[in-house]
């Protein structure tokens, strides 16, 4: 039987490297922030280490790029592809699709004072606040993120159906934020946004989603890779 980590298209997600709200556990959506010098060196070693012929991340394998429209994660894909760094064509995406949860209300707020003002308010009397549940006042629900993110998956999964066997390269790069990172990889395996699944990408972080069986029907969380 043929290797399918050799064949099966990838769907390789980075998160953004450090911003200084990141630093101190600011929640930040809708803000637009650039990368700390902390930032922009481990997005720097990230593609120094793990892209490249051969590696992890081979530009030649890529057939579509969709990149998250806020500075810190434009900043992010321009350090790791700097070949791509002006807008090709049926190449790159910039969408909200992949953007930040919007914090609404919560926007720069740190979780405990986030929980802080919700008591003061009245709220939560019952359970403590959580985001994958509730949401955020004047921000997005579950549902909404839901929804983008599934929009975005069904585009992936459209690209890359053709090319199950490895009748050509199709790996493609999805270049965003922590929190919705994490809900996109619970959503590419059919979980909903609130089920809990512990888990958790690092500021420069990369991960791979792929397919069991080369079968878009089962997508799958790749726990550990063979190096090529």
């Amino acid at each position: 039987m043929s290797d399918q980590y050799d064949i099966t298209p990838r769907v390789i997600i980075a998160r953004h490297g450090q911003t200084d709200w990141a630093r101190v556990g600011r929640f930040t959506g809708t803000t637009d922030i650039e990368l700390t010098q902390k930032g922009i060196g481990q997005i720097s070693t990230a593609a120094a280490t793990l892209v490249g012929a051969g590696k992890l991340l081979d530009p030649r394998r890529l057939t579509h790029i969709y990149v998250s429209p806020r500075t810190r994660a434009v900043e992010t894909f321009k350090l790791l592809l700097p070949q791509y760094s002006d807008f090709v064509p049926g190449k790159v995406t910039f969408t909200e699709d992949i953007a930040e949860w919007d914090y609404g209300n919560y926007e720069g707020l740190k979780d405990m004072e986030i929980r802080n003002l919700r008591k003061m308010r009245g709220l939560d009397g019952e359970r403590e606040w959580n985001i994958w549940t509730d949401g955020c006042e004047d921000g997005e629900s579950s549902q909404q993120v839901t929804e983008r993110l599934d929009k975005l998956i069904l585009q992936i999964k459209e690209i890359q159906k053709p090319y199950m066997r490895g009748e050509k390269p199709a790996d493609v790069l999805v270049v965003a934020h922590g929190l919705i990172l994490r809900a996109f990889a619970k959503r590419w395996i059919n979980w909903s946004i609130d089920r809990d699944l512990p888990m958790e990408i690092q500021p420069g972080g990369i991960a791979v989603l792929s397919y069991k069986d080369n079968d878009t029907n089962k997508p799958t969380l790749n726990l550990g890779l063979a190096l090529p």
